[in-house]
C-alpha cells in the first residue's frame, strides 16, 4: 500500500479526535505509546478497550466499544488482528457517519472492511503507525538522525 506523504500529512493535519481500538494500560505496549504520544501532539485520545471499560486512561475515560463513545471522532485508530477488523468498521461507520478515517496499525489490513469505508467516502490507511508518520512528516525523526536522507551502518571516523 502505497500512501503519498501529503495525503497522510492532510490527515494528520485534520485530525482532532481519534479512537484508539484496542488500546493498553501497559504502558510499555506500543498502543499505549501511540495513544499517549498523540495525546502529547494535542490529539484528544479516546481509549475503547473492553476490558479496561469504565477506567480513566490518559485522562479519558475508557470505553467498552466505538457505539458507547459519546462523542464525534475523526479518525478511528485499529490496534487489533486483521480478523478483527471489519466489524469495528462496521461500528464505526455506523455510529459516524462522518468520520474521516480508519488507520490500521502496522500488520493490520483487510481489503474488504477497507473497500467498504472507501466506498463511504472515509480514508483508510493500512499497516501503518500514525506516530511513526508524525514523526516522519513533521520532521521529529531528525533530532535522531533518521529524516537526513542518510542511511548507513557504517562508523564514521
Amino acid at each position: 500500500m502505497q500512501y503519498s506523504d501529503d495525503h497522510l500529512r492532510a490527515i494528520l493535519k485534520r485530525t482532532k479526535t481519534i479512537a484508539v481500538v484496542g488500546v493498553s494500560a501497559n504502558e510499555i505496549r506500543p498502543s499505549y505509546y501511540v495513544a499517549r504520544y498523540l495525546g502529547l501532539k494535542g490529539y484528544r485520545v479516546i481509549p475503547v478497550n473492553p476490558g479496561l471499560a469504565g477506567q480513566t486512561l490518559l485522562g479519558e475515560t475508557v470505553y467498552a466499544d466505538l457505539r458507547d463513545v459519546p462523542d464525534d471522532v475523526d479518525m478511528v485508530d485499529i490496534f487489533r488482528r486483521s480478523e478483527a477488523v471489519p466489524p469495528i468498521v462496521t461500528a464505526a461507520l455506523a455510529r459516524w457517519p462522518n468520520l474521516q478515517t480508519i488507520w490500521m496499525q502496522i500488520g493490520v489490513r483487510h481489503a474488504e472492511a477497507t473497500a467498504e469505508a472507501e466506498a463511504r467516502g472515509v480514508d483508510v490507511i493500512q499497516d501503518r503507525c500514525p506516530k511513526i508518520e508524525y514523526q516522519r512528516l513533521f520532521s521529529e525523526l531528525r533530532m535522531g538522525g533518521f529524516a537526513t536522507g542518510i542511511i548507513s551502518s557504517k562508523l564514521e571516523l
